[in-house]
């Protein structure tokens, strides 16, 4: 049970596809705050509320955009002891 979890993910898709996951997650999240505060608050405070969510989607996005590109270091092999 414990070799299904020791394989590695391969990081390139799995992370792109997180980043932009993130990013629509957070983007509706921000449309559907920005029409529930239609009649509540004024237009500069909504903004601001929908610039704050998307900030940290943007984070988010670019965070797991990162992760899931860049190249994972390989470890090194210990030396052989067969004499």
């Amino acid at each position: 049970m414990i070799l299904l979890f020791d394989v590695p993910v391969s990081a390139g898709g799995a992370g792109i596809f997180a980043a932009v996951a993130v990013l629509l997650v957070f983007i509706g999240a921000a449309f559907v705050a920005f029409k529930l505060l239609k009649r509540t608050m004024k237009m500069a405070f909504r903004i601001a509320i929908v610039g704050i969510i998307l900030a940290i989607g943007l984070a988010g996005s670019i965070f797991f955009w990162a992760v899931g590109t860049s190249k994972p270091a390989r470890p090194t092999r210990p030396a052989s002891t067969n004499r």
